[in-house]
């Protein structure tokens, strides 16, 4: 089923595979589609999105919250749900959520001007986790922001907030290790698309001026739990 964002200019329309090796293979070739440098003009909306699923597995919950750039109040919400087309595959995950997401995504009046994704950028195997995924499907500018590290090394970082190591893989940087409260666990932030790795760092420090987690990903995370 193609992977389309109706109403969204730079789209990419994508058959939505089914097997392990077809969406190995679509990794292949969108990976070669996702810009790492800034791309993206003034933030006047930015929205986060996760995803949440049914106990059984069978329904995928996907939640937008938009929020004002400056501010950080929430201006709008979405919460959908549709049938899980995929399996929980390691390093897959992004086909397992990301048709919600981008459906999501797709109810908003307008495009936002930027993407907060709970889950990987470029920090991921082949360098195509969920945030490179729906960047590049909706031609958005997207971060990456998970909250443990799926692959690569980091130095030690210090504890208070700000502080921050690169994250190697295979002689490679492929995000960051960020401290975003003082003493708390660090985040792994990455680009998804269109957005440089020293942008992500700062930006996500912007959203995150209290708790550990930015802002839109709070709102995000409960939203997508909001449901019977």
């Amino acid at each position: 089923m193609p992977a389309v964002l109706a109403g969204m200019d730079g789209f990419v329309s994508e058959p939505w595979p089914t097997t392990e090796a077809e969406a190995r293979a679509v990794q292949e070739r969108l990976r070669r589609l996702v810009v790492t440098r800034d791309d993206f003009g003034p933030l006047r909306r930015i929205a986060a999105v996760d995803a949440h699923f049914s106990a059984d597995g069978s329904a995928t919950w996907a939640a937008v919250a938009e929020l004002d750039a400056d501010s950080l109040e929430l201006t709008r919400s979405v919460l959908l749900c549709q049938p899980t087309r995929f399996p929980y595959i390691p390093g897959l995950l992004s086909f397992r959520e990301a048709p919600a997401m981008v459906e999501a995504i797709g109810l908003l009046p307008e495009p936002p001007d930027l993407l907060v994704i709970d889950g990987q950028g470029t920090a991921h195997p082949r360098r195509f986790g969920l945030a490179c995924h729906v960047g590049v499907l909706t031609g958005l500018p997207a971060i990456g922001v998970a909250k443990s590290r799926l692959v690569g090394r980091y130095e030690d970082l210090g504890e208070t907030r700000g502080s921050r190591a690169l994250l190697w893989h295979r002689r490679e940087v492929i995000g960051a290790a960020l401290r975003t409260r003082d003493g708390t666990n660090p985040l792994f932030v990455s680009p998804g698309h269109r957005v440089g790795l020293e942008t992500c760092i700062q930006l996500v420090l912007r959203f995150a001026p209290r708790w550990r987690l930015p802002e839109p990903i709070r709102l995000a995370d409960a939203l997508s739990r909001m449901h019977g």
